[in-house]
């Protein structure tokens, strides 16, 4: 690897950095302390920053010679709601809250490398280095986007990066197009007849009409979707009843839809009310069906997809980044601030097995502190790519 020299000195501190976010981790909109450690760092650098995009939302803005273009770096912030299951010294110290998907880790690199450009430099025009709130499901991206984020530090493109488990050490992988799916969510209310478990004939049930609609859902996925369009739907919570003999008045289930076409939520959003309608009619029944987009597709740009490998490649090799990687289904809050500038998101490798291989969102989960100069070197390399000194 061609890993930057300065960076490689300051590894052992950005470990630190990293471990105390980790200790400490912080909930969508209440980043405050990881704000503080943020803007301390920055204004410490000589980086001028603005604090309050999207709530808790930091940037950091370095100029560098006359030249007028402008990228945006982006790091998310915030942790889960979850319990940590680790028991090493830098575990969370709070319960109900973890660093369960490497935020602390996507903080330090940018971190990192603003550290590195601001007493190197070696690029001509402007970094925003953004630091983003509430990526788990809260939009933090559209907050600060609504709050004026694009307004006020106008880029001509957006960069994002992302460290991803059973990748290994010093890889990484992205890809031309729809790279991470939308995530949006159903909710489904069935209200039937409650009654006696012993006469069902005076009731309706809706626990069986909420069965048949989740059936009839898959159906639709498989059968009216098109197959060269991959679509998901699970559901991951169903309500209703108390007693084992009483059938219900209403039963509520809910669950989450991902696809990588804004026409495949549309298709699914019509079906659904077509399907949860016609299942309740022919039972004499009611329910009411929400259908709530949240996260869109993340759609890389192509020749920011190839700027993006070719500065991976600077730091680990060409052999090592795979520029067509398969989609994931899982969704990412980077996808809004795409839609608003051209740009590309990275996947970083954290390792396999006991070395990083953990899957994010589980309660076993570490950032690989070993990646940390890979990724500070990679934005590094990037802003030198896309705004090269005369």
């Amino acid at each position: 690897m061609n890993l930057i020299d300065d960076l490689v000195a300051h590894h052992e501190e950005m470990t630190g950095v990293r471990r105390d976010l980790h200790r400490h981790p912080e909930l969508a909109y209440e980043e405050h302390r990881t704000a503080d450690v943020v803007a301390e760092r920055l204004t410490a650098w000589g980086i001028p920053i603005r604090r309050g995009l999207g709530g808790t939302g930091v940037v950091g803005t370095l100029r560098c010679g006359p030249g007028n273009g402008a990228i945006g770096l982006r790091a998310d912030m915030d942790a889960l709601a979850m319990d940590e299951l680790n028991t090493f010294e830098h575990a969370s110290r709070h319960p109900g809250r973890m660093h369960g998907c490497g935020h602390d880790g996507h903080t330090t690199m940018l971190l990192g490398a603003a550290r590195h450009l601001a007493a190197h430099q070696g690029f001509d025009g402007t970094v925003h280095f953004i630091f983003q709130p509430a990526e788990e499901g809260a939009g933090g991206a559209d907050a600060m986007i609504r709050d004026g984020l694009f307004d006020e530090f106008p880029v001509d493109s957006v960069w994002g990066m992302h460290n991803f488990p059973t990748v290994p050490v010093g890889k990484f992988i992205t890809r031309t197009g729809p790279f991470l799916a939308s995530s949006d969510t159903v909710r489904v209310t069935v209200n039937g007849v409650g009654g006696h478990g012993a006469m069902p004939h005076l009731a309706r049930s809706p626990v069986n009409a909420a069965c048949a609609i989740i059936e009839a859902l898959n159906d639709f996925v498989a059968q009216e979707i098109n197959a060269q369009n991959a679509a998901t739907f699970t559901v991951g919570r169903i309500r209703g009843g108390d007693a084992i003999n009483v059938i219900p008045d209403s039963v509520e289930f809910a669950g989450t839809v991902r696809s990588f076409t804004h026409s495949v939520r549309d298709q699914f959003a019509a079906g659904l009310d077509r399907i949860v309608n016609g299942i309740c009619a022919a039972r004499g029944i009611s329910a009411e069906a929400v259908y709530e987009k949240n996260y869109p597709p993340l759609v890389n740009g192509e020749e920011e997809t190839a700027i993006a490998a070719r500065a991976a490649a600077r730091v680990v090799g060409a052999e090592n980044v795979d520029a067509g990687a398969a989609r994931i289904m899982g969704s990412e809050d980077f996808a809004f601030m795409l839609l608003k500038r051209p740009g590309n998101y990275i996947m970083i490798g954290n390792g396999e097995g006991e070395h990083g291989g953990c899957m994010v969102h589980n309660p076993h989960y570490d950032f690989n502190d070993e990646i940390l100069p890979i990724g500070a070197t990679y934005w590094v390399e990037l802003a030198r790519e896309l705004l090269p000194p005369h």
